[in-house]
C-alpha cells in the first residue's frame, strides 16, 4: 500500500489558514487596523466599498516598511513581534503570529504601498492569490496603504456565504469601533462608498465613547477607576436608568485588546444586583491593564479570548470596583451606619407635633350607579360591565349564550373549542370588560374567556405587519413638516438594513446626509415625538434580540414593531375597542399564541368555576 500522507501545497495551506483568521470582510479590516496601530500610527483612514466585497483599504501614517520587510510581511509566520517562545508571555502589541497578511493575500487581490521616513521613495507590491505579481518603487507618503480587492475571489463558496451588504457593513463597523474605542489617542475615519461614516478626533476615553455612540452617552456614564497589584481598571459603566432590553454596548479591553469573557461579564452584571429593571442589560466600557505574563492571549485565532492566571481574583476586583463606582456616584443605595436612627426632619419642623393622616370617605359612593370607570383607593382602575351599571345581576352576563350556539372545529391544546374566524357575531352581543386594565374578560358559550390585551394586540399587529411587508404596504400618515432624525453611525446602518421593510410598514423615510434620515410620514400608531426613540429601539433589538430568534428578517421586523406599538397594561379601552380587538384576534392564523410564543388567552369552564365554590 503506497504512502498517503503528504505535505499540503503552500497555496492550500494558506487558504485553510485564511478560513480560520479571515471569516468575512470585517475580519480582514480588524487585522489591517491592528497592524496600523502596531506601526505607531496617529492617523488611520479606512475606505470601504460594497461592504468590503470590492475594497477594504487602510491608510496610516506609521513607521512604514523597507522593501525587504514588505515582501516578508506576506510570508506565513513572518513577524517582528516575537523571537522566542518566552516572548508569547510578554506581548503588548495587537498582532504577533504573522498569519494575517499571508491569509489575506491567499484569498484576495492585494496592493501595498509603504515608505519609511528615512527613505526617499517607497515600494509598491501587487499580490494575487498569494502570488507576487510586481514589486516596484513608488512615490508615496510615509506610512502604509494596503488595499484588499475582490475578497474571496478564488474561494467562491466562502463568498457565497457572505450576508447582505448592510449586514456585512454592520460587522465592519463593529470591528472598527472596537479598535477605535481602545485607542482614543489616535484619529480614525471611515468612508463607505464615498460617504463619511466616522470622523473621530483624538481625545480621552469618554470623548471617544461619545464620538462613536453619540454625545448623549455623556450623561449615561459612571466612571470606574481601581488600581491593584493584580489588575488596573479604567472606564465607564452605564447608569441603571439607561439599561437596555438587549445586549448592546458591552466592551472589555485587556491591554487595549477587545475580548469576550462571560465570566467577567457576570462580574459586572452581578455588581448591578437589585439596580436593574427585569430583563435589562447594562452598558460598560472597561479597560483592564494586567501584566502580560499573567494572561494567555494565544488561545484563539481571532485573539478575542484570553485566559487569566488568577481569574477568581480578577472577577472579585472587577465586581467590587464597579459596585464601588455605582455607590460613589449615588447610583446604588448606600447606608450610613453612623447616622442616628431617628427620623430625618427639617430644622423648621423639629418642634412641631406630627399631624396624623386623615381618611376621607364618600358615603354616597355607589359603584353600580356611577359611570363605567371607577377609581379604587389603591389607585388602580377597573371597568365594570355596562349591564351591572343598570343594576343587573352577574347572571345577566351569561344571558343569550345558548342562542349563540356556535359550532367550532378548531381546538386548543386542552381540547377546548376555539371560535371560528368566519363566525364571530357572538362577540358583538357578548358583555365584556377590562380587569385591572390588563385583561379582557367576556363569556363564550359555557366558558369564561380571559385575554391578555397586550399579547392580543401584539398578535394582531404582527400579522398586519407581515401582510404589509409581503403584499399590501401600510399607508403612511404624512407629517405637516418633514422631520430630520440623526442617529449614531451604528444605528443608522441598522435602520438602513431595515429601510425597505419599514417603508412598507408605514414609514416614509429617506437618507438625508451623514447618519440622518428625513421622515415624511409615519405609521398610524407611532407618535411624531417618538420617531427617534422608535427607530433606536428597532435598531437595538434588531441587532441584539432578547432571545435567540431564528425567524427571517421580515418576521423579525414585524415582531419588533408590533411589540413597540401594542397596547400596554393600564390603557383604558371602551367596549367597541374591546370587541374590535377580540374580533381581529380570532381572525388571526394562530390566535392563542403571541409572536414571542406567550399564551394570549385562557378559557375557564363552568366546571372549574364550580370547583372554586365547592
Amino acid at each position: 500500500m503506497p504512502d498517503i500522507i503528504q505535505l499540503l501545497p503552500d497555496v492550500v495551506a494558506n487558504q485553510i489558514a485564511a478560513g480560520e483568521v479571515i471569516q468575512r470582510p470585517a475580519s480582514a479590516l480588524k487585522e489591517l487596523m491592528e497592524n496600523a496601530i502596531d506601526a505607531g500610527s496617529t492617523q488611520v483612514k479606512v475606505i470601504i466599498r460594497e461592504a468590503g466585497r470590492s475594497l477594504i483599504q487602510v491608510i496610516d501614517n506609521g513607521c512604514g516598511m523597507s522593501e525587504t520587510d514588505a515582501r516578508m510581511s506576506f510570508e506565513r509566520y513572518a513577524t517582528s513581534k516575537i523571537r522566542k517562545a518566552d516572548d508569547l508571555y510578554a506581548i503588548r502589541t495587537m498582532g504577533f503570529r504573522g498569519e494575517a497578511l499571508a491569509s489575506i493575500a491567499a484569498i484576495a487581490h492585494v496592493e501595498l504601498k509603504t515608505k519609511r521616513i528615512e527613505d526617499e521613495t517607497g515600494v509598491q507590491l501587487v499580490i494575487e492569490g498569494a502570488e507576487l505579481i510586481s514589486c516596484l518603487p513608488v512615490a508615496c507618503n510615509t506610512g502604509t496603504s494596503i488595499a484588499i480587492k475582490n475578497l474571496f475571489f478564488n474561494v467562491p463558496a466562502r463568498r457565497n456565504f457572505l450576508k447582505s451588504n448592510a449586514a456585512e457593513m454592520r460587522y465592519i463597523m463593529e470591528e472598527f469601533q472596537r479598535v477605535a474605542l481602545s485607542h482614543p489617542e489616535t484619529e480614525f475615519s471611515m468612508f463607505h462608498n464615498d460617504t463619511e461614516v466616522f470622523n473621530l478626533r483624538t481625545g480621552n476615553f469618554r470623548q471617544r465613547i461619545a464620538g462613536v455612540f453619540g454625545s448623549s452617552y455623556n450623561e449615561k456614564l459612571v466612571p470606574v477607576e481601581e488600581d491593584t497589584s493584580l489588575i488596573n481598571i479604567r472606564g465607564y459603566v452605564g447608569k441603571p436608568a439607561f439599561a437596555k432590553k438587549s445586549r448592546g454596548e458591552q466592551y472589555f479591553f485587556v491591554n487595549r485588546r477587545f475580548i469576550k469573557d462571560p465570566y467577567l461579564h457576570h462580574a459586572v452584571v452581578n455588581a448591578f444586583e437589585d439596580l436593574l429593571p427585569p430583563s435589562t442589560y447594562p452598558s460598560y466600557f472597561l479597560l483592564l491593564e494586567i501584566e502580560p505574563a499573567k494572561i494567555d492571549i494565544n488561545i484563539h485565532p481571532t485573539k478575542t479570548e484570553i485566559k487569566f492566571e488568577d481569574d477568581k481574583s480578577a472577577y472579585a476586583i472587577l465586581r467590587a470596583s464597579v459596585k464601588r463606582a455605582l455607590g460613589r456616584f449615588s447610583v446604588s443605595p448606600t447606608l450610613d451606619f453612623e447616622q442616628e436612627t431617628s427620623f430625618n426632619l427639617p430644622l423648621s419642623q423639629l418642634s412641631q407635633f406630627p399631624v396624623p393622616p386623615r381618611i376621607q370617605v364618600n358615603p354616597s359612593f355607589n359603584p353600580f350607579k356611577t359611570e363605567t370607570e371607577i377609581r379604587f383607593p389603591a389607585g388602580s382602575r377597573q371597568i365594570i360591565p355596562s349591564s351591572l351599571n343598570k343594576g343587573q345581576d352577574w347572571s345577566e352576563i351569561y344571558k343569550g349564550l345558548d342562542q349563540a350556539g356556535l359550532e367550532a372545529t378548531s381546538k386548543d391544546q386542552s381540547g377546548l373549542q376555539l371560535p371560528e374566524p368566519d363566525d364571530l357575531d357572538w362577540i358583538q352581543s357578548a358583555s365584556c370588560f377590562q380587569l385591572a386594565l390588563k385583561y379582557i374578560v367576556l363569556p363564550y358559550r359555557d366558558k369564561l374567556l380571559v385575554i391578555n390585551q397586550q399579547s392580543a394586540h401584539e398578535k394582531v399587529l404582527y400579522e398586519k405587519n407581515l401582510e404589509a411587508i409581503s403584499r399590501q404596504p401600510i399607508s403612511a400618515q404624512k407629517l405637516v413638516f418633514p422631520k430630520t432624525i440623526e442617529l449614531g453611525p451604528h444605528e443608522f446602518n441598522l435602520v438602513m438594513e431595515m429601510k425597505n421593510e419599514l417603508n412598507s410598514l408605514g414609514f416614509d423615510m429617506g437618507e438625508f446626509g451623514k447618519n440622518t434620515f428625513v421622515i415624511h410620514g409615519i405609521p398610524p400608531q407611532v407618535k411624531e415625538e417618538e420617531i427617534k426613540q422608535t427607530l433606536e429601539m428597532l435598531a437595538e433589538q434588531y441587532e441584539y434580540p432578547g432571545q435567540q430568534i431564528t425567524v427571517g428578517k421580515s418576521e423579525k421586523i414585524a415582531r419588533l414593531l408590533a411589540s413597540r406599538q401594542s397596547l400596554k397594561p393600564g390603557k383604558i379601552m371602551q367596549v367597541p375597542e374591546i370587541k374590535s380587538l377580540v374580533t381581529a384576534l380570532f381572525k388571526c392564523r394562530i390566535p392563542e399564541s403571541s409572536p414571542t410564543g406567550k399564551q394570549v388567552f385562557w378559557f375557564f369552564t363552568l366546571d372549574e368555576l364550580d370547583q372554586k365554590f365547592s
